[in-house]
C-alpha cells in the first residue's frame, strides 16, 4: 500500500524568512494515487495583518483569522496526519519552506525535501513549453476548476490530486483496474450464485420414449457381443 498526501498552503506572502506566516493548509490522503475521502484542512492565525494584495488572492482577511488557532495548536495534528509518507506539492519549495519555518519556531522536525515530489518539476519535464500553474493544467487535462475563484488550500488539493494521477499517465491504468476489479466481483457473485443453487429434490423423468429405448436397443444389438454399445444397455 502507497500513502501519499496531496498539500497546499495559503500565505500572507512570498518571505517565510522575511515575516511572512502560514495562514491556511489544506492536505488530501492518497492511497495507491486514488483518494480515500479523509482530508485535514485548517486556518491558522498568522499573529499579524494579512497584506491587501495576499488578501486578493485567497480572501483570507486579518479579521477573519483572528479567532483562528495559531499553528503551535495545530502542529500535533498535522504532523499526525501527515506520517512520514510522501508529500505531493506543486511549486514545493515555496509551500515547504514556510512550513519548516513554522516547525522550526516551535522546536518540531523539520520537512526533508526526498520525501517531497514537486508536481511543478513533474509537469515542466512532460510539457517543457507550459504554462504550468495549476489552473493551466486543470484546463489541459479537463480537470474542472469551477470552483477556484480564489486560491484556497484544501481545494487546490484537491485539484492538484486529479491533476497529479494525469501526470503520472496512471488516469487509463486507474480504471482499467477499477473495471477490473468490478468483472472479478461479478463473476465471483455468479460463481457464488451458482454454486449456492438447490438442488432438486428428484431428477427430471427421462425424455426419450420406451420405443425410442427399444428401437436402440435392437439397432446394438445388431453390432455383435463385442461392440462397446452392449455393456451399456443394461437389463431388459
Amino acid at each position: 500500500m502507497q500513502r501519499e498526501i496531496v498539500l497546499d498552503t495559503e500565505t500572507t506572502g512570498l518571505n517565510a524568512k522575511g515575516g511572512d506566516r502560514l495562514i491556511e493548509i489544506g492536505c488530501v490522503e492518497l492511497i495507491n494515487r486514488i483518494p480515500t475521502g479523509r482530508e485535514y484542512h485548517v486556518y491558522i492565525n498568522p499573529e499579524r495583518d494579512v497584506p491587501s494584495e495576499a488578501e486578493a488572492i485567497h480572501g483570507l482577511s486579518t479579521q477573519f483569522l483572528l479567532d483562528k488557532p495559531l499553528f503551535k495548536d495545530v502542529a500535533e495534528s498535522f504532523v499526525e496526519f501527515i506520517g512520514q509518507d510522501d508529500l505531493v506539492i506543486h511549486n514545493a519549495a515555496f509551500d515547504v519552506g514556510f512550513l519548516n519555518a513554522e516547525l522550526e519556531r516551535i522546536n518540531l522536525d523539520k520537512i526533508v525535501m526526498n520525501r517531497v515530489v514537486d508536481t511543478l518539476q513533474l509537469a515542466k519535464r512532460k510539457h517543457p513549453a507550459g504554462p504550468n500553474n495549476l489552473d493551466a493544467l486543470c484546463k489541459r487535462y479537463g480537470i474542472d476548476n469551477s470552483q477556484r475563484i480564489k486560491h484556497g488550500a484544501l481545494m487546490d488539493s484537491l485539484l492538484l490530486a486529479d491533476v497529479y494521477i494525469e501526470l503520472l499517465g496512471e488516469r487509463q491504468a486507474t480504471l482499467v483496474l477499477a473495471d477490473t476489479a468490478s468483472r472479478q466481483s461479478a463473476e465471483r457473485r455468479s460463481n457464488r450464485s451458482m454454486h449456492d443453487a438447490a438442488m432438486r429434490p428428484a431428477p427430471l423423468p427421462s425424455r426419450i420414449a420406451p420405443e425410442q429405448k427399444a428401437a436402440h436397443r435392437a439397432f446394438v444389438e445388431t453390432l455383435g457381443a463385442k461392440a462397446l454399445w452392449v455393456k451399456y444397455l443394461g437389463p431388459v
